[in-house]
């Protein structure tokens, strides 16, 4: 697993600042191994949450019995599936001493900035988790790198036709497959800004 150093800093950076940082991204990009690396190092698995499992949202049917005896850093990944969890969000950030840390995975959708800079304004920070970056896989890895794209999936795949797209016309063009990762920078992640005033990291 590449350690991705620079990112895992940011959030404990914004973290001394912010009771919630946010970790944004597309799909594939790796926001759930970051976390994870993360919570292996400062949580426990039970504050772990996993909104895709059903094991973990039945956890979660009193959220505020259930997230106010944690301490330390609590993961909540896909939060885009339960936006009714920000107002219980807001009343554990507003208590004195902070005894807990929320990290909070989800999609930069225009619906979930505005739900949480909404509910959560000053208590919360969104970082922007692109793919890999030069400074993550080394300067020695730069042609891999150009040739796959950031793309966690794309750039780790063991051989090169497994990381480009599949048909052969679009082998031919040799298009990465995290040719899209930089679509969406270009059209995706700018147009979710619009209207959002929460603050970004």
């Amino acid at each position: 697993m590449i350690r991705r150093v620079r990112s895992l800093q940011r959030i404990r950076e914004l973290h001394r600042t912010f009771p919630i940082v946010g970790l944004l991204g597309m799909r594939q990009t790796g926001k759930t191994t970051l976390a994870r690396a993360l919570a292996g190092d400062e949580a426990s698995p039970e504050n772990v949450f996993d909104l895709e499992n059903e094991r973990d949202v039945a956890r979660l049917n009193d959220p505020l019995m259930a997230l106010e005896p944690l301490r330390g850093l609590v993961v909540l990944d896909e939060i885009q599936r339960r936006p009714d969890l920000f107002p219980t969000l807001r009343v554990l950030a507003d208590r004195p001493r902070r005894p807990a840390r929320f990290l909070v995975l989800g999609s930069a959708s225009p619906t979930l900035l505005q739900q949480s800079s909404e509910t959560l304004a000053g208590r919360i920070a969104f970082l922007d988790l692109e793919g890999f970056q030069i400074d993550d896989v080394g300067a020695d890895a730069w042609e891999r790198l150009w040739r796959r794209g950031g793309l966690p999936r794309a750039f780790l795949a063991q051989n090169s036709p497994r990381s480009t797209w599949s048909t052969p016309a679009r082998r031919r063009s040799r298009w990465p497959m995290g040719f899209g990762l930089l679509r969406w920078e270009m059209f995706g992640r700018n147009s979710s800004r619009c209207g959002s005033a929460t603050t970004r990291a």
